[in-house]
């Protein structure tokens, strides 16, 4: 089976595009490939009601829901603004992910 490739990974600043989030920042916590989302550290919360097990207590918890991986871009942090990205060919021969309007690198 094929490997997909997205434009954000794990640890990665994005802007969320649409929804109810729109125009928040936030890190990525996780990537979630057979749901094609991402969940966004503080974005999209959701309530759970939770059943009380063992030493846990029942009640209501609130947590990240995953976003569609197309409603997020990557949030460059020269420009300021969420910007889509390219692939760039390294001197060693490596790719690295940068900027489309000023040429940033997001791979560190």
């Amino acid at each position: 089976m094929l490997d997909k490739k997205y434009h954000v990974k794990k640890g990665d600043t994005v802007s969320v595009i649409t929804g109810k989030d729109k125009s928040k920042s936030g890190k990525v916590l996780r990537v979630l490939p057979k749901k094609d989302g991402v969940l966004v550290e503080g974005l999209n919360i959701v309530k759970r009601h939770t059943r009380a097990r063992g030493n846990e207590p029942g009640g209501i918890v609130e947590k990240e829901a995953p976003l569609h991986i197309s409603n997020v871009m990557l949030y460059c942090d020269k420009c300021k603004k969420p910007v889509r990205s390219k692939m760039n060919m390294l001197e060693n021969g490596g790719k690295a992910r940068v900027c489309v309007k000023c040429g940033e690198s997001f791979d560190k």
